[in-house]
């Protein structure tokens, strides 16, 4: 066997904090991991400086059909690593070209010996998991090969955001209480009339949880409005698996039921996988890749800091970003509830990913209530600090081109984008396992965003697709967001312009529209 190896890029690992070994994993227990692998020829046009004005104006993206002809995996690389996994006594499980990913099964004991590394067991307050120490290698003739290895490890990859009415994570700073239906909040936000998203679908990534056919038919039922066609694709062997309401089930609900009530002639399409860093992954490539579905559009409302993540894993979900880009896929990801520390205790600011991409359409969080003449009064959602939008600055990703221009030197890449109501207190009426439910946090924030964007897509013809550099650059100056100026989230303080607690701002829908078609 090969005895020069490299080191994968970015794949040390650490234990959770609070977690503690508890002896060697059984050499004999049989697990998969995922390889994902380099593209087939190297990318010519998705670096940010790319994305010009002009061509963004155009949108000219590519087909998920072009995009496979021009990025797939090479069959050749994928043969060198059937071989190396032959050597190892792995088997191949799994081989998708366009997904770039190679599944392995193999004891143990043969993944330790294929990547050098100890698999043991760890004791964490919230249950036990397999996990390993330091770096993984390969041989050093498949190092330029293989990008990230997944799943050796399957400790909980990312929490949902969303927080339930007074919830046992809820903060209430709030003597008054309302809340809203979707149509509602669109109706607030002026989103375009005269569009349903009929001929678009809205890709939704789920890490647990599940709904129920009768619960969906209920709630269209009681706000008047036809029930949208659902969709369930199982990733991993995951599934729709329906449970209680205080637990996933409420962010399954949720993002069906917002996006659903925006755009109800949309497909939504739910995609259930495994809550690890692998099964994540393997969610966002299926639903990018989806030739079946096509959504233009997905919304993850899972995540967690970026202190918690591995290299790869930060590198490999904002490559599928950008190869969502270049497809004119919008990526909208809740930017977390946990205020500018995002529920790390050790004194620093912190802020969530994968909602820090750079390709990731960052949806912060706002309180919502409406004056006496209809006009909005919206302000930075800060219930406190386990009950407050994320935001803050990357300590992963450097600034994007398209934040360059900001005020004040950012020290990497600014935490979020845009906002829209998301305190639990002004939260939204939802159903959830036969009861009726107000729920609030960022969660609920980007699958509103996705449902406007698909009444965009539909209205323009044509994807929004990668919208940041529009956002930054020429939408900037057109007045399509409200622009929120009072409150913070902790260390982040909101003003005029773009900040790092509300981004620029939630939407003005109709205003949107009439700045894209022009």
């Amino acid at each position: 066997m090969p005895t020069s190896r490299s080191v994968i890029v970015g794949s040390e690992r650490q234990p959770l904090n609070n977690a503690k070994p508890v002896g060697p994993v059984q050499p004999d227990l049989r697990i998969e991991a995922t390889l994902r692998l380099r593209p087939s020829h190297p990318y010519a046009s998705q670096d940010a400086a790319a994305w010009s004005d002009e061509a963004l104006a155009k949108r000219r993206y590519l087909t998920r059909q072009e995009f496979a002809q021009k990025y797939a995996a090479s069959p050749a690389d994928v043969a060198r690593i059937e071989a190396f996994a032959a050597q190892y006594l792995l088997s191949v499980v799994h081989t998708n070209l366009v997904k770039r990913s190679v599944v392995l099964c193999g004891t143990a004991e043969a993944f330790g010996k294929a990547f050098q590394t100890n698999l043991e067991n760890y004791a964490h307050p919230n249950g036990i998991y397999r996990g390993r120490v330091g770096p993984l290698t390969v041989p050093t003739d498949l190092a330029n090969i293989v990008e990230g290895v997944f799943g050796l490890d399957n400790r909980p990859a990312a929490r949902c955001q969303f927080q339930v009415r007074g919830g046992s994570r809820m903060i209430t700073a709030h003597t008054a209480e309302v809340s809203y239906t979707p149509p509602q909040l669109a109706q607030l936000y002026g989103f375009p009339s005269g569009a349903d998203g009929k001929g678009q679908c809205i890709g939704l990534i789920e890490l647990g949880g599940g709904s129920r056919p009768a619960d969906i038919d209920a709630y269209f039922s009681g706000l008047g409005i036809a029930a949208p066609n659902v969709v369930q694709v199982s990733v991993d062997g995951a599934a729709n698996t329906p449970t209680t309401p205080d637990g996933s089930d409420g962010e399954v609900m949720l993002d069906i039921e917002v996006a659903g009530a925006v755009a109800p002639g949309a497909t939504i399409a739910v995609y259930f996988a495994p809550n690890t860093d692998a099964g994540f992954l393997d969610a966002i490539s299926t639903a990018i890749h989806d030739q079946t579905n096509n959504p233009s559009v997905i919304s993850i409302s899972w995540g967690g800091p970026e202190s918690g993540w591995t290299a790869q894993a930060m590198a490999s979900f904002e490559q599928l970003f950008s190869d969502a880009a270049a497809m004119g896929i919008t990526i909208c990801v809740a930017a977390g509830d946990n205020g500018s520390t995002d529920g790390v205790s050790d004194g620093a600011q912190h802020v969530d990913f994968p909602a820090s991409a750079p390709h990731a359409l960052a949806c912060g969080g706002t309180s919502l209530t409406v004056n006496s003449d209809g006009s909005l009064n919206e302000t930075v959602w800060n219930d406190g600090s386990n009950s407050a939008t994320g935001g803050g600055f990357s300590a992963n990703f450097p600034v994007p081109d398209y934040q360059s221009q900001l005020p004040n030197s950012p020290s990497g890449r600014g935490v979020p984008d845009v906002a829209g109501d998301a305190d639990p207190n002004t939260g939204y009426s939802v159903r959830v396992d036969g009861q009726q439910m107000v729920i609030g946090g960022t969660s609920a924030v980007a699958p509103l965003w996705a449902g406007l964007i698909a009444l965009l897509n539909q209205q323009l013809g044509k994807p929004v697709g990668y919208f940041n550099p529009l956002l930054y650059g020429t939408l900037a100056s057109e007045g399509v967001t409200n622009d929120i100026v009072i409150g913070n989230n902790g260390a982040e303080q909101a003003g005029p312009g773009w900040d790092a607690c509300t981004g620029w701002g939630s939407p003005i829908g109709a205003k949107l529209l009439q700045a894209l078609q022009s």
